[in-house]
């Protein structure tokens, strides 16, 4: 179970900065972003793996956890604070994984700041949702926004998206951790970054993107499932795709070991390219 004892002492705010978790030092650092029912806690596994061996980072997207909400939540300006979470670390290039809703963060500042990525690591994500104007996307929002309209808290809600999100081959810690970091997002906080979600559309951005870029699915994920990925892969030139089995919209939770190490083998291929080159 996460408690608040495993993230604070690495949690650092900052005045117009978001807030982060971190681990380790050394080599190029991954930034982890997460999904909207998540938080840093999300990515404690990744954090604990990769700190052992370089700087691992997690924000609290903004509006989450010790982060301040932003004005107006919109794609363009959670770019910019990201960007503004790498100049105050003084971080030139990160290997950068979003997941989810953090996976289309990742493909704006693929848009916008590539030359500050030294890899682009996509999960359980896609390149676009459709329009604001859309029914599928006005139904999309309502159904996920009634409950708290009707009293209910994401403490009571989170045990059944949670059970909804996974697949067949998790275990109970990794649920509970799900549903323990869901129950913890601000209902304010869910309601924009749901709303938010529904303007994004990034699909002519995937033939611009030029760093290397991996794609991760779970074989069971029916948010985004592993054919869209896989079909999404194919718009990025040289682009590597991995399903987990058994796994469902929270890979890198429910499979952390195997997760990291497709992540881990990823990275060290492209920086033992990078030492032949140099």
């Amino acid at each position: 179970m996460i408690t608040n004892s495993d993230i604070s002492p690495a949690s650092r705010n900052r005045a117009g900065c978001p807030a982060f978790t971190e681990q380790g030092s050394g080599a190029t650092p991954v930034l982890f972003l997460h999904g909207i029912g998540g938080g840093a806690d999300s990515w404690l596994g990744q954090l604990e793996f990769f700190g052992r061996s370089r700087h691992a980072i997690a924000w609290w997207m903004p509006g989450y956890g010790p982060s301040a909400p932003l004005p107006d939540m919109t794609f363009d300006a959670l770019a910019d604070a990201a960007v503004t979470l790498l100049d105050r670390l003084a971080l030139p290039r990160v290997h950068l994984v979003g997941h989810s809703i953090g996976g289309m963060i990742a493909q704006t500042l693929a848009a916008r700041a590539q030359g500050r990525l030294a890899s682009l690591t996509l999960s359980a994500t896609s390149p676009a949702f459709g329009s604001k104007d859309g029914d599928f996307q006005k139904a999309f929002v309502e159904k996920r926004i009634k409950p708290l309209d009707d009293g209910f808290s994401l403490a009571d809600l989170a045990p059944k998206i949670v059970a909804e999100l996974v697949g067949d081959n998790v275990d109970m810690g990794a649920i509970e951790d799900a549903i323990a970091s869901m129950s913890q997002v601000p209902p304010a906080s869910y309601r924009a970054a749901m709303s938010c979600v529904v303007h994004f559309d990034a699909r002519p951005v995937l033939p611009t993107i030029r760093v290397p870029t991996l794609l991760v699915a779970g074989s069971q994920d029916t948010n985004a499932p592993a054919p869209m990925m896989e079909r999404m892969a194919q718009k990025i030139a040289g682009s590597c795709f991995h399903v987990v089995e058994g796994a469902g919209h929270l890979a890198n939770m429910e499979q952390a070991a195997a997760f990291n190490q497709i992540l881990s083998n990823f990275i060290a291929d492209i920086e033992d390219k990078g030492s032949q080159t140099s």
